[in-house]
This record gives structure tokens, C-alpha cells and sequence, in this order.
């Protein structure tokens, strides 16, 4: 059997205008590709394999549009990404870009846990990924990405480390260490695969519209 990539096309678009590092500006495609490996295993866990295309994308030879069906994953997705700083305040610049585009996209009866998600997402990746300055390794930069294919909204972090991220139990006591029983608690689904240049992984969470269909 053949595996099938959710290959998303290259007129994906964003919906909004540019700002800081990164920005949702018509993308070019090196700008979105790392989500590649996200929105495959994303698509194919939550049930929307194969991704349809939908009229916004290359015609068929025959000369007819496809048009994605109602709840199915559209190839050519809203699409919003951001480079953030290694430092701890680009957690609340995430969680700001994060509402201010999914208001922009129409969905924000989701943007709260969509940016709780961001938040801890970025938070782990700030904390546990990023190679240490004694190391003396250069790191990968960790990469937010934001995307609508229609029936959720996909949040995903890209950080240069290859550990694998699992929930923990923490201490009764302890301040930290909840972050992703916070994501699996918010999310339709989540979870993590190597980034497609195979420098360190990307952690993705779908989130519904509607809570009530968690």
C-alpha cells in the first residue's frame, strides 16, 4: 500500500497582514513546509484522510475545480507562522498572536484553548528544548504555526531537540510540569513527529471549534 501525503498546496493563505518575525502574509512555501509532517499525522489521527482539494487549488486536466466536501481538510488551508526569540516573553507574544488570528479567521469561540495550548506548547519548547549556551551547539530555531483547514484549527511548535515529549505526573506541590495534560486536556487531539528536515520534532494539537464536540 502507498502512503499518500496531506500535501498542502502551494496557494495556502493566511488572511491577515504581516507583523513581527514571521506574520500571517501570503506565505511563500519554505515558510510553512516544516508543518508538513504535523498536518499529515494530524489529518490522518482525526479521521480527514485523505485531505480533499478544494476550488482554491490547481485545476484537474479536465478543467473542473475540486471543492473540498463539508468537514473535510482543505489542501489549501489559512496558514499563520511566527519565529519566536528564546526568551520567556515570547510566550505571551504567542498567546496575543494567537487570538488576534483566529479572531481574524472566524474562530474565535476556540482561540482561548487554542492559546492556552500555544502557550505550553511554547513554554517546553523554551525550557527543555533549546541547546544549552555551554554546549557550544548552535540550536534550531523553535517555530509556531497556526492553521485552518476548516473543521479545527491545528497549533504546532518546531524546537531543534529529538526528545520525545510525554506527560508527566508532577508533583502534588510543584508550580510546573503539567503543560501537556493541559494540551491533551484542551485538545481534540496531539502529538508529535520529526520535523521533515529531520532537525528535531514538531508537537501539534488540534482544537475544535465547538467544545462540545471534544
Amino acid at each position: 500500500m502507498t502512503a499518500h501525503s496531506a500535501q498542502l498546496m502551494p496557494v495556502a493563505r493566511t488572511g491577515g497582514t504581516a507583523g513581527g518575525r514571521g506574520g500571517s502574509s501570503p506565505l511563500a512555501s519554505t515558510a510553512w513546509q516544516w508543518l508538513q509532517s504535523a498536518v499529515d499525522m494530524a489529518a490522518l489521527l482525526s479521521g480527514y484522510w485523505p485531505v480533499e482539494p478544494d476550488a482554491n487549488s490547481a485545476p484537474p486536466a479536465n478543467g473542473l475545480a475540486g471543492r473540498a466536501l463539508p468537514g473535510t481538510w482543505s489542501s489549501t488551508p489559512l496558514v499563520a507562522t511566527r519565529t519566536p526569540p528564546p526568551v520567556p516573553s515570547s510566550v505571551a507574544a504567542a498567546r496575543s498572536f494567537t487570538l488576534r488570528t483566529l479572531q481574524r479567521w472566524g474562530t474565535s469561540d476556540c482561540a482561548e484553548d487554542a492559546a492556552a495550548v500555544v502557550s505550553e506548547l511554547l513554554t517546553n519548547a523554551l525550557r527543555h528544548a533549546l541547546a544549552k549556551p555551554e554546549s557550544g551547539v548552535a540550536s534550531s530555531p523553535i517555530r509556531l504555526g497556526l492553521l485552518h483547514p476548516g473543521p479545527c484549527v491545528l497549533c504546532a511548535v518546531a524546537d531543534p531537540s529529538n526528545e520525545v515529549p510525554l506527560p508527566r505526573q508532577p508533583d502534588w506541590e510543584a508550580e510546573t510540569g503539567r503543560g501537556l495534560q493541559v494540551v491533551a486536556s484542551l485538545s481534540h487531539r496531539w502529538g508529535y513527529c520529526p520535523a521533515p528536515d529531520q532537525r528535531g520534532k514538531v508537537v501539534w494539537a488540534t482544537i475544535l471549534p465547538s467544545p462540545g464536540l471534544r
